[in-house]
Formats: structure tokens, C-alpha cells, sequence
């Protein structure tokens, strides 16, 4: 996997977060994630975690057979989502959901590794920051993702090169998790992965 250096990565997050002062929205790595979600594909009832504009969520609401929800801690994402006619909550990660009730659950996480000192702690900072690892949504919501899924139920969730591809897989597989890739892009700065998890 590619690795770049902390100037890039902080470059990249002061380029996108330009893009919208509110609400992240798509890009290659949206792209990535729909493309993966289609393709796969999901079914059942679906849930997009971090939904953002709720542009993959609709993508894969109008290409699959799934009832696509969205997700994200953003009210403004929310709101934009629902306006894109995806059914949106407010909520952080897969905490308020119930045991057992997915079928599938998409994941494009913040996953930029970010020095504390250059966080602005706005809405952009929560869709673009993984923190210092680029990590730091994703491992707790591996570790919780499992419990909301049926039992044949998988998590498609994209990974950056620079959040560490090895310490990503390392924890869904602790999680109890089997890891295989869907589709893989590489970038000028990254390498993008969008891997499906199952139990």
C-alpha cells in the first residue's frame, strides 16, 4: 500500500475540506463505495454510516433492490441527505441501532491522519479527520459494527493507505470478521480499498 508523509496529508485535508463548509460531498471515494455497494451487491435493509450528502446511499437506494437508511453525527448531513430522499437520522456510528437489523452496513469514514494541533473542530474536521492514526472512528466502529448486522449480514468499508490497511484489517479480524477486497483504486497520495467484511 502507498504511504505519504504528514505534509500531504494535511495538504488533502485543507484542499477538501474547501469543498463545503458543512457537508462532505462525493468524490473519488464515494464513487468507490457506491461502485463497490452496486456491484457486490447489497440487499435487505442497508444502513450508510457517516452519509454525508447521502449521494451513495441514493446511488445505491436506485441501483439495488436494498432500503437504504443513512447516518451521520452532522444534523446539516442529515437534513441533506433527507433532501435527497434518503431516509437520514442523526447518530453517531452504529451505536443507536438495535441488535441484529441490517443486512448490510456502508462505511466511507473520516480517515485522514490529522495533527491536533491543526484540528478546526468544525463539521468538515468531524467527515475528513480520522485523528492522528486516521483511525479513530474506524476502530470503534469495527468493534460495534458486528452487533448490529444479521447473521449474514456484511460491512463494506472503505480504506485508505494512509490510515494503515494492515491495522485496519488487523481489527475487523480481531472483531471476528473474514476480510476481502471489492474494488481497489490508486491515487497520486493512496491507494483507496473498499473491502467487505462477514462473519
Amino acid at each position: 500500500m502507498n504511504e505519504t508523509n504528514d505534509t500531504s496529508s494535511a495538504d488533502g485535508l485543507a484542499e477538501r475540506r474547501g469543498m463545503n463548509i458543512e457537508v462532505y460531498q462525493p468524490a473519488e471515494d464515494s464513487g468507490l463505495l457506491a461502485q463497490a455497494a452496486v456491484e457486490y451487491p447489497v440487499s435487505g435493509t442497508v444502513l450508510e454510516v457517516g452519509t454525508g450528502s447521502g449521494w451513495v446511499a441514493q446511488q445505491v437506494s436506485e441501483n439495488t433492490d436494498a432500503r437504504v437508511l443513512g447516518s451521520d453525527i452532522n444534523p446539516h448531513a442529515a437534513r441533506q441527505a433527507r433532501e435527497r430522499g434518503v431516509e437520514a437520522a442523526r447518530a453517531n456510528l452504529t451505536a443507536p441501532f438495535r441488535d441484529g437489523v441490517l443486512d448490510a452496513v456502508l462505511f466511507n469514514p473520516p480517515y485522514l491522519p490529522t495533527d491536533p494541533d491543526n484540528e478546526w473542530d468544525d463539521w468538515m474536521e468531524h467527515a475528513l479527520s480520522g485523528g492522528e492514526s486516521g483511525r479513530e472512528l474506524i476502530d470503534p466502529f469495527l468493534d460495534d459494527v458486528g452487533r448490529v448486522l444479521t447473521p449474514d449480514g456484511v460491512v463494506l468499508l472503505l480504506v485508505s493507505s494512509l490510515t494503515g490497511y494492515e491495522a485496519v484489517v488487523e481489527r475487523a479480524e480481531s472483531n471476528g470478521f473474514g476480510v476481502e477486497t471489492v474494488v481497489q483504486e490508486s491515487y497520486p497520495f493512496e491507494t483507496l480499498t473498499v473491502i467487505a467484511l462477514t462473519k
